[in-house]
């Protein structure tokens, strides 16, 4: 298992996200599938970087570890106001791209991009983790991954 713990500004994002890289690479994961897995931390980092803490500055954690079948657990923690992603609801990509909402696209990217996506509040903590297998499972029938809140 590998940690690290980095104050949560976004001068410290290409650390955070090679970290994470790094664990995908070492478990011998594919560089495509390794894009989909950083493009998933980045969103969920950057949320982080910038909202998590508005009224001081705080820390990000990162921790990975393999799990069975080839699979690796990565564990996002913050101590900043509250916040569940998984209760954003996806966004509806029907309409024009001009007539859309903004916003919840990086929420909806990061749902796509791991085969599961857990969230808890404990002790504080804003305790979000993704696992992910070598090959990115596909959707199902409702379009959607396993989605948990604990």
């Amino acid at each position: 298992m590998s940690t690290i713990t980095l104050p949560a500004r976004m001068e410290n994002l290409r650390r955070l996200i090679q970290f994470v890289s790094g664990c995908a690479r070492q478990c011998g994961y594919s560089e495509s599938r390794t894009n989909e897995i950083e493009l998933a931390a980045e969103e969920a980092l950057v949320n982080i970087c910038r909202y998590a803490y508005p009224e001081e500055a705080g820390d990000v954690a990162l921790t990975c570890r393999r799990s069975g079948r080839g699979r690796i657990v990565i564990k996002i923690e913050d101590s900043g106001i509250p916040f569940n992603p998984l209760s954003i609801p996806e966004p509806d990509l029907r309409p024009d791209i001009a007539r859309r909402k903004a916003g919840g696209l990086g929420i909806f990217l990061m749902r796509k991009m791991v085969n599961e996506i857990r969230y808890r509040r404990d002790t504080g903590k804003n305790i979000l983790t993704f696992i992910v297998s070598p090959e990115r499972l596909p959707a199902d029938p409702l379009g959607k991954h396993a989605l948990s809140t604990q």
